[in-house]
């Protein structure tokens, strides 16, 4: 849970995708939930994402857009937002860290950072 001096925290929840996993073909599925929240005294939008995703092999996928999942939510302060959505890997753990893009209500942007966190199967890491 990273907050950063605009207020701006969040929250990541995961979990591995065993029915959609192959892991004999080297495909693991994981699902991940972020919560957005505006603990700050500023409204601001999410206008894009950045993502760094990194298997156990060293592998390095870099994923950027507009939004998350199709939308650019604006929290005024006291709100959240929360979606879901996923990522594969070719190994058993991994890790992801990024970053949301931000505009505050005053038309400044700035970066709110994503701190790095473990896709891993249950399991495997003690």
């Amino acid at each position: 849970m990273d907050e950063n001096e605009s207020g701006i925290q969040i929250q990541v929840a995961t979990n591995y995708v065993d029915e959609q996993s192959e892991p004999d073909a080297g495909r693991y599925v994981f699902a991940y939930t972020i919560t957005i929240s505006n603990n700050g005294d500023v409204a601001a939008k999410l206008l894009s994402r950045h993502w760094v995703i990194t298997d156990a092999n060293g592998k390095v996928q870099e994923v950027s857009g507009d939004g998350v999942v199709g939308e650019q939510p604006y929290l005024e302060p006291g709100e959240r937002f929360r979606y879901s959505s996923g990522a594969v890997l070719e190994t058993p753990v991994g890790s992801m860290q990024g970053l949301y893009r931000m505009v505050a209500e005053d038309g400044m942007s700035f970066d709110a950072p994503i701190a790095p966190f473990t896709l891993a199967v249950p399991g495997l890491l003690h």
